[in-house]
């Protein structure tokens, strides 16, 4: 639960001021510091960036009234604009959680050596 909370917080921070890909860094950096399974860490790590993507993205929905996630649903093609916040947690549960992974991999690799 923890790695969960210091991925959430740190991605969080790092989007105020890097680009969106910048999730992927406390995925990597704390996915080799805590000693947990890979699968643990892929759930972690994807938990943690899918509950702040679709967090934020709800945010931004009802603070403008879902015209920009309805816009943004129609021209996907998805209809719902909640089908794109789902989606948006998804991706960036996706990232995360990769990233998580391959960092726990790194872990487990130099360990083995």
């Amino acid at each position: 639960m923890l790695l969960t909370f210091l991925i959430l917080i740190t991605a969080f921070l790092l989007n105020l001021i890097l680009p969106w890909w910048s999730i992927a860094i406390p995925g990597l950096i704390f996915g080799y510091q805590f000693k947990k399974s890979a699968w643990l860490s892929f759930a972690w790590g994807f938990l943690a960036l899918s509950l702040l993507w679709s967090g934020q993205a709800l945010y931004l929905h009802f603070s403008n009234d879902g015209i920009l996630s309805t816009r943004i649903g129609t021209m996907l093609g998805v209809g719902s604009p909640y089908l794109v916040i789902l989606i948006t947690g998804i991706l960036g549960g996706l990232i995360s959680g990769l990233a998580t992974l391959t960092g726990s991999m790194f872990k487990n690799n130099s360990s083995n050596k």
